[in-house]
């Protein structure tokens, strides 16, 4: 209905009464429009904010790990040269071959088989862990970037987990699991697969049990003092030897393992073809 300017109100037909005309949210009002989009698309999430981070920040873990494999090799080569001088100094002991072996004056083939053992021990296993705590920490680092929702420690507790007091025993192999979970590569629907623990379960309770080998080891050793005391030791020598033994090849097929995952997820991507 319209109206006039002056005079009464008259009549109009309804058929030619134009309706009045609805703008569009396009023509009523531009800025309220493009301000309403922009504060819709804010609402929404964007991609960025939940993406991984690229895998170009992967730091290539090969290199160490083929260095920490060698040192893990002598240290198992090392091993299977203390089981058999273990074996055969325990017989040659109880026989009575060498009866002052193990007395303060002793400097018989046994006495000096043993120190020697001792002395390329310390050298090689401090050189050996150095290198796997670093590969430790190159792999834990790449972890937080392949899946950080698997890893639940920092990078520091890659390598302070290991000089922990009582909680070395439980923490790095936590973090070993995370890690291992964290490289496998997901489902072509993104979902994570299935994962089995049981190449880093293994290698840990068998070098946990070496571990404890050779401080049983040392002792016997230490408190040595007739051809009976050194018998003792040398069998835990090689019980040892050969813990040591099954705990270096356990490690070698977890980091070279762990190390593949790795490399993989670098070179083909996160998930899985179908």
């Amino acid at each position: 209905m319209s109206f006039r300017a002056t005079g009464s109100p008259q009549p109009v037909d309804p058929a030619q009464q134009t309706p009045p005309k609805v703008p569009s949210p396009r023509q009523s009002s531009p800025q309220g429009g493009r301000e309403r989009t922009r504060r819709a698309v804010s609402a929404e999430p964007s991609p960025e904010e939940f993406a991984p981070e690229p895998l170009s920040l992967l730091r290539p873990p090969g290199g160490l790990a083929t260095a920490t494999t060698v040192l893990l090799a002598l240290s198992g080569l090392y091993a299977l040269l203390l089981t058999g001088t273990g074996l055969y100094l325990g017989a040659a002991l109880r026989d009575g071959s060498y009866p002052d072996a193990g007395t303060e004056d002793g400097r018989t083939l046994p006495d000096t088989l043993m120190a020697l053992a001792g002395l390329l021990e310390i050298p090689l296993l401090i050189v050996t862990a150095a290198l796997f705590v670093a590969w430790f920490h190159r792999v834990h680092h790449n972890a937080l970037i392949l899946g950080r929702d698997a890893v639940t420690r920092s990078a520091a507790w890659a390598v302070g987990g290991w000089f922990v007091p009582f909680a070395f025993l439980r923490i790095p192999y936590r973090m070993a699991k995370e890690i291992w979970a964290a490289s496998l590569r997901r489902g072509p629907d993104g979902a994570r697969r299935p994962v089995s623990t049981a190449p880093v379960t293994t290698w840990w309770l068998v070098w946990i049990s070496a571990l404890f080998a050779s401080r049983v080891f040392g002792i016997l050793h230490d408190r040595a003092a007739e051809a009976d005391g050194l018998a003792t030791a040398a069998t835990a020598a090689a019980v040892y030897g050969a813990l040591l033994l099954a705990a270096s090849v356990f490690a070698i097929r977890f980091v070279r393992a762990l190390t593949a995952m790795q490399t993989a997820r670098g070179a083909q991507g996160p998930y899985a073809a179908r």
